[in-house]
């Protein structure tokens, strides 16, 4: 028999990112004993235990991008690289280790409407569990294309997400696929590291300066000893950034004024010619996430990354050939392209209510109500599920509304009791998200990105809103939006 056969909990937590380490510490901290929290790797940690290439850092400032319930006075920049963020998370879940089990993976979860409970299969035996709680992270499944000849070509080859530590930067001649955030951070630092870097660029994104900067040991002193100033400097960046919303609303002053600070920017770092007009976005400001970087411009500047102003179209050996038809010999590709966020893998695995699928029932995109919730799936909440992405904000924010979205729950619904999105509540939800989107950079004539369902169009990762307006109107249980039935009280764990 396997470790976990025959379990059963009031919670069952998948994923421990910085959504399910935050789930847990909040249900422990709220006096919940029976709860577990799976993780299929051997660690915790998500995205900031996977993406360890050069340069990989946050691009929210650390003090925000991190629990306001698990402060982190120390930090030692004000954008922390992955491996403090991956260190942090990893101190985080000491709190609640006992609850976590590494190295388990979720097969499928099905909803059993006898026993008013999930039926979970795992690598690890089959648990029951009264609530499930979705926490698979966005950035799991790395988007690859297909690229003719890919398998010909001698050297390394690797995704961002799955960096391959055989490459050695040093006289290398590295190709980096993208030009997203992952692009524009390990593209300057590989040549930093001595490579002869060129970026394959399908197109221009927009960039404005970072900023960054190390803390000093004064500041760290001060913020480890004053929890009010550190308070204070965590809710200054909050309204700094929750304000940045405006900016992604078409024809309003705050997106011109986006605009034109990414254009300054670009001016000022790099003089009129080939490269700057390569590096000129065609896009709306706003369409993708606009990144933050005070080092890709420069480095495109002095000539130490070169831009090729076009995606890689055939691979013949070490020869990669560009749209544009200029080839370039290569020893050594990177992927940055990104990830496949719109259709989460785990939702084929997950089936409600009559034995449907999550993915079926989001055939034409994800859908949900309160970007936690949908109809069909009884007893279950999704953590940075449809619509609960950031574009201007700290995610982080996000999920602690959500945390106290399934506080709240549990506590409003007797133990046994099941509660379930009305199916009016998801329409009227998802219409209300499409409306507000339609006015914002993300659906812009010619835009295309991971925020949009890639079968659709929609716009079902991001909230047409500020993280302020969410967690107001979302982070308490509103019982009018479900359909509620209970049963005598369970025997507590």
């Amino acid at each position: 028999m396997t470790a976990l056969e025959g379990t059963h909990v009031r919670v069952l937590v998948v994923g421990a990112g910085f959504a399910g380490i935050g789930a847990g510490i909040r249900l422990a901290r709220s006096g919940e004993r029976s709860f577990l929290v799976l993780e299929r790797a051997g660690t915790v940690g998500g995205t900031w235990r996977d993406n360890t290439y050069p340069g990989a850092a946050c691009d929210i400032p650390s003090h925000l991008y991190s629990f306001s319930f698990a402060p982190k006075p120390d930090w030692r920049r004000r954008f922390a690289p992955a491996e403090e963020i991956h260190q942090y998370l990893q101190e985080c879940a000491e709190e609640v280790s006992s609850h976590i089990r590494c190295g388990v993976r979720m097969l499928s979860a099905a909803w059993d409407d006898d026993e008013r409970c999930w039926r979970v299969l795992t690598s690890a035996g089959t648990v029951t569990a009264s609530v499930l709680v979705l926490a698979p992270g966005r950035f799991t499944r790395p988007a690859l294309p297909e690229l003719p000849g890919l398998v010909t070509f001698p050297g390394p080859v690797c995704h961002t997400a799955r960096w391959d530590p055989s490459i050695a930067p040093e006289g290398t001649r590295v190709g980096v696929v993208g030009s997203g955030a992952s692009a524009v951070q390990v593209a300057p630092a590989l040549a930093e590291q001595g490579a002869e870097v060129t970026v394959f660029q399908r197109s221009a994104p927009w960039i404005i300066p970072k900023g960054d900067a190390a803390y000093d040991r004064a500041e760290r002193q001060a913020f480890a000893g004053n929890s009010e100033a550190r308070a204070a400097h965590r809710a200054e960046i909050f309204q700094d950034l929750d304000a940045g919303f405006e900016a992604r609303v078409l024809g309003t002053e705050a997106h011109a004024a986006l605009r034109r600070r990414a254009q300054e920017h670009l001016h000022r770092s790099i003089p009129p010619g080939p490269v700057r007009d390569a590096l000129a976005p065609a896009s709306e400001v706003g369409c993708k996430r606009v990144l933050l970087s005070d080092d890709f411009y420069p480095a495109a500047a002095s000539g130490a990354v070169s831009v090729e102003a076009s995606a890689p179209v055939t691979v013949r050996g070490q020869s990669v050939r560009a749209a544009s038809g200029r080839t370039y010999e290569l020893d050594a590709l990177v992927f940055a392209t990104g990830f496949d966020a719109s259709r989460p893998a785990i939702a084929s695995a997950v089936f409600g209510r009559g034995g449907t699928s999550l993915a079926e029932h989001w055939a034409g995109g994800m859908t949900s109500y309160a970007s936690t919730a949908v109809s069909g799936f009884p007893n279950c909440m999704l953590l940075g599920g449809p619509n609960a992405a950031l574009g201007h904000n700290s995610a982080v924010a996000m999920l602690e509304a959500q945390f106290e979205q399934l506080l709240s729950t549990l506590a409003a619904v007797p133990r046994g009791g099941v509660w379930e999105a009305r199916p009016e509540a998801e329409r009227a939800y998802t219409a209300m998200i499409d409306e507000r989107a339609a006015a914002t950079a993300w659906v812009s004539p010619g835009c295309t990105s991971w925020y949009r369902d890639r079968g659709t169009g929609r716009v079902t990762l991001l909230w047409p809103g500020t993280a302020e307006e969410y967690r107001r109107r979302y982070a308490a249980f509103r019982p009018e939006h479900y359909m509620l039935s209970s049963t005598p009280a369970e025997t507590p764990a």
